[in-house]
């Protein structure tokens, strides 16, 4: 199980569900928290804002952020859930977590997991560049970007209601 969701609703949904790893992504000035029942090992925390291209005074994502990302997703054995949060629980999560999808069902039309992101959550609005770069490295020539594209912005917004996506 996959859990997206901001960062207000991060330690509730850690106690409520069990779950046994967290991928943080958060903007350079907000401080990355601890959360109870988390081993050090078991949290990755990502820090760039949320933008999708390189833009003065802003950290944007890196490709070594996404190699990050995958290979944190690559060690998940899913006996227990992940959550990925960003601020809101809109863009840096869902596109880290349309990246788990794509790779947790490697044989997946990547358009289908795209609308299904887009069922799941209507605010949705994956992080274009997180988005590339996994793909990049993923292999998928330009699909997982593609299928992003399709499904377009999500429903505006303050902040993101948590939602579930099965693996």
């Amino acid at each position: 199980m996959i859990i997206v969701c901001g960062l207000n609703a991060v330690q509730d949904l850690v106690d409520k569900h069990a779950v046994g790893r967290v991928v943080s992504l958060l903007g350079p000035d907000t401080p990355h928290r601890i959360f109870k029942n988390i081993e050090p090992a078991q949290h990755l925390k990502l820090t760039f804002h949320d933008v999708v291209e390189m833009m003065d005074g802003f950290s944007a994502p890196r490709a070594t952020d996404a190699e990050k990302l995958i290979e944190f997703i690559e060690t998940w054995d899913q006996a227990n859930p992940m959550l990925i949060h960003c601020w809101a629980g809109i863009s840096r999560s869902t596109a880290s977590a349309y990246t788990a999808l794509c790779m947790l069902r490697p044989k997946a039309d990547e358009e289908e997991l795209a609308f299904e992101l887009r069922a799941a959550s209507p605010s949705a609005t994956p992080n274009r560049l997180i988005v590339s770069y996994a793909d990049a490295l993923l292999g998928r020539n330009g699909r997982m970007s593609r299928a992003i594209e399709k499904i377009g912005r999500g429903e505006s917004a303050y902040e993101g209601t948590p939602f579930i996506l099965t693996p």
